[in-house]
């Protein structure tokens, strides 16, 4: 691992509960925001993608009579686009 330092503003209050984490832990200060922000995007839903969007919505699959290789075949591609 390649660390990178960061510098971040914290309020007064909340550095002193920082620094008062580490000192219970037995640990410095970075460790401790280094654990924190594991467990806060630990806990973060992945970014929905498009695809999630169209399947929740019910449109993939929704056209009926059309190949089902059509947006997979580069036969079904001539034109598009222009």
């Amino acid at each position: 691992m390649n660390p990178v330092r960061i510098t971040v503003r914290l309020d007064r209050r909340l550095e002193q509960r920082l620094r008062e984490e580490a000192r219970a832990a037995g640990t410095n200060e970075s460790e401790v925001v280094r654990e924190a922000l594991a467990a806060y995007f630990a806990s973060r839903q992945p970014p929905e993608t498009a695809l999630d969007v169209a399947r929740r919505a019910g449109i993939i699959g929704c056209a009926t009579g059309l190949p089902p290789d059509l947006s997979t075949n580069k036969d079904h591609f001539e034109g598009f686009g222009q």
